[in-house]
Parts: structure tokens; sequence; C-alpha cells
């Protein structure tokens, strides 16, 4: 026990030596996360509450066109700006100084009315509303298209989102021009005959529960745990640095020479490099719980969480630490460890799902994901976030990151007893 608190003060005493080590360990992480929060939140508010430019060519002049003007207005999303030519409009938003442009029709009020009567009139003659007068001739009216253009560089979700917003106005204006022909039609002086064109089908969306109030995600609930894994996990930067330096300056040599193993060296690594995982890990809650709301962002909420996110930490802190023994075992020079390992941190957080959610990547990059410990760390993070789960819920992440640390620490010892045997 003597040997591995001499080991644990040898690492501190490395450790607090080090500024630039611990600049990046606790100073990256705070300017990242802070930095993508914001970056996030305002990119939700602009689309939320900003107006977008949205250029309009009016060729119809007609009632739908005024009810298309109408539903983008009352959208409160878009400073609708009118062009008289397609030609104008198309070059702004190819140029990139509009996002986006609507081309209405020529007519198009008019054929849409023209063909829902003429489909009006054949339903009623079936069921003999209508009576015959001689057989009049169809007019072939030509279907027609609302033209969209969109700037080449526009994002495809925010496209596909426009996309399908300006096709539910349409059919709704078309459903609704289909009720009035045969209001219209079925109407007399009499009786008058009215459809009910409210809406019938409604979506409701519905969010999980706690204590009777409802759990809402925001930015902070997201990007706190996925940047704080991935600060955990840059941890292995500065540990195999420190190992590589200690090989190069003759320590392990020394240490050799004493009756210490290298499973106690490296035990002495792991709790102090896990402490500081763990610190790093409270500086994220406190800057996700007192500096967002400061900077206007939503507060992170941890109430009844604490205990649960702090095991969850702590287990993915012992995986990173795991992985810089590793690599710090294996490597030889400082440019071999700092170059890999922040390479390879970064690689682990994008096929981990910090980047971008798993479920948006293609199959096999899903199927690599599970490989990650990062992906591991992530989900459990979530299910104790945003899932309101318990202990047992995350005993399957948390059993994976344990065996993770076991490997690499076992694979490290193995390593280099065969390194060093004679």
């Amino acid at each position: 026990m003597h040997k591995l608190w001499a080991s644990i003060y040898k690492e501190f005493l490395l450790l607090t030596r080090d500024l630039g080590g611990l600049t990046i360990l606790f100073v990256m992480p705070i300017v990242l996360i802070v930095t993508i929060t914001l970056i996030q939140d305002s990119s939700f508010k602009s689309i939320s509450k900003s107006k977008i430019p949205l250029l309009i060519v009016d060729n119809d002049k007609g009632y739908i066109s005024e009810n298309i003007f109408e539903g983008i207005t009352t959208q409160n999303a878009f400073n609708v700006i009118v062009k008289e030519s397609e030609e104008e409009a198309r070059d702004l938003v190819f140029k990139g100084e509009y996002q986006f442009a609507i081309i209405i029709p020529e007519n198009l009020s008019r054929d849409l009315e023209l063909k829902i009567n003429q489909n009006v009139d054949s339903v009623l003659s079936e069921f003999g509303f209508e009576e015959e007068e001689g057989t009049e001739s169809v007019v072939e009216i030509a279907p027609k298209e609302v033209r969209l253009y969109f700037d080449p560089a526009i994002q495809y979700a925010f496209k596909e989102s426009i996309k399908s917003g300006i096709d539910q106005m349409i059919s709704k204006i078309e459903t609704q021009s289909i009720y009035k022909a045969f209001q219209e039609q079925l109407s007399n002086e009499e009786s008058e005959f009215s459809f009910d064109s409210e809406k019938f089908i409604s979506f409701k969306e519905i969010v999980p529960k706690l204590n009777d109030q409802e759990i809402l995600p925001n930015s902070a609930q997201h990007n706190v745990p996925a940047w704080t894994l991935f600060a955990i996990f840059f941890i292995i930067v500065p540990l195999s640095i420190n190992m590589v330096k200690e090989k190069s300056q003759g320590t392990f040599v020394r240490l050799r020479t004493h009756p210490v193993s290298y499973a106690t060296v490296l035990g002495g690594k792991t709790i102090v490099f896990s402490g500081v995982c763990l610190l790093q890990f409270v500086f994220m809650l406190l800057i996700g719980v007192y500096l967002f709301p400061a900077l206007g962002l939503p507060t992170l909420d941890v109430s009844g969480k604490i205990f649960l996110l702090f095991i969850v930490a702590f287990f993915a802190g012992l995986a990173a630490v795991g992985l810089g023994l590793l690599l710090g075992t294996i490597a030889n020079s400082q440019e071999q460890a700092a170059p890999f390992g922040a390479t390879f941190v970064v690689v682990l957080a994008a096929i981990g799902g910090v980047w971008v959610p798993v479920f948006m990547m293609p199959n096999f990059m899903q199927v690599l994901s599970n490989l990650s410990p990062m992906n591991w760390g992530l989900n459990a993070f979530y299910d104790v976030f945003l899932r309101n789960v318990g202990f047992l819920e995350i005993l399957p992440e948390l059993g994976l990151l344990l065996l993770f640390f076991l490997i690499t620490t076992l694979i490290s010892i193995a390593y280099n007893n065969k390194k060093n045997a004679v």
C-alpha cells in the first residue's frame, strides 16, 4: 500500500507541474462546451425567432397565390420579398444572396378551379345530382408545379423541412378548394349546405414525465454530457505524454531497480487521473448549472441525478485512463503519443455519436459505433439526463466501460512485461 501511495504522490506532483497539460484538461473543455452550446442554442433561436428572407414570384395573381401569401405570413417565420421574374429570383438564390425562392405558376387559381369543378361535376353526375344536358367535352388541364429554388450551400435538413411545410400548405389550400366547390354545387336558395372543413386529425407529442412534470430536453442536456465525455477521453493525451517522458528521462529504469510492479505504477496513475476526470465532470456540471443561465442558455437540470451521473463519469474516466495507459505503454516518443492520442479521441467521438447522432449514420457506421467506449458513456449519460432511468438500466454500459478499462490495463501490463523480459 505504501508503494501505491508513493506512486500516487509522484503522479500528483508531475501533473501539478504540467501547466500545459492542466490547461488542456480543464480550460479547453470549458471553452469547447460553452462555444458549442452557444452556437447550437443560437441556431435554434434563429430558426424559431428570426425571420428568414423568402423570394416569391407570383405569376398567378389569383386566390391561390393570395392564400399562399397569407399562409406564409401567418407563420411569422419569413420575410417575404416579391420579385417579378423567375430568372432574377433563381440567380439571386444560386449566388447565395437568398436561401430559397418560390415560383407560383401562371393560371394556377383558374386551372385548379376548372379541374376541381370537372371532378365535382363528374362525381355528382354519378349520384344523379346533376341533370344531363348533353355530353360536354372535358378540357384537358395540365398539372401545375410550384417551383422551389434553394441555395446550394443550404443544409439538407433545413431544405427538407421547408419543402414539407410548403407541400402541406399547398395541399391544405387544394383541399379547401374542393370543399368549397362541393358546397357551391350542393347549396340552394332554400337551404344552405355546408361542409365542416375544420382539421379533424391532429398530432400531439407525448413526452416523459417525472412527478407529474414533463421532461423537456434542451441544448444543455445534450451538449454537457457529450462534450464532458469528449473532455474526459482527451485525458489520454497528457497521460500518455507523461508516460513517454518517464521512459525518455529514465524514470522507468530507476523504478525497475526497486521492487515495484508495473501494476502498482499504473495503479497510481489510474487513481490520480480518474480523480482528474471527476474534477472535469464537476466543472462541467457547474458550468451548466450556473454559467449557462448567465449567458442566456438553458439551465442544466441535475436534480435527483447527481449520484448516477458521478457513477457514469467515474466509469467513463476509468475507460479513458485505461486507453491512455495503453497508449503510453506502447508509444516510444511524444511525437507518437500526442498526435495519435488526439486523433484517436476525435475518431472515437465521431463514431460514438458526439459529433453526429448515431441514428443518422449509415448502417455499418451504426454497428461500428457500438465498439466506441464514448458511445457507451454517452448512452449512459443520456439515460440518466433524458430518459430518467435507474442504476440497473445503466449497468450494461457501465459494465462495458469497466471491461474496456480492465482489458486495456491488462494489455499494458502484458506488453510491458514482455518488452522488459530478459
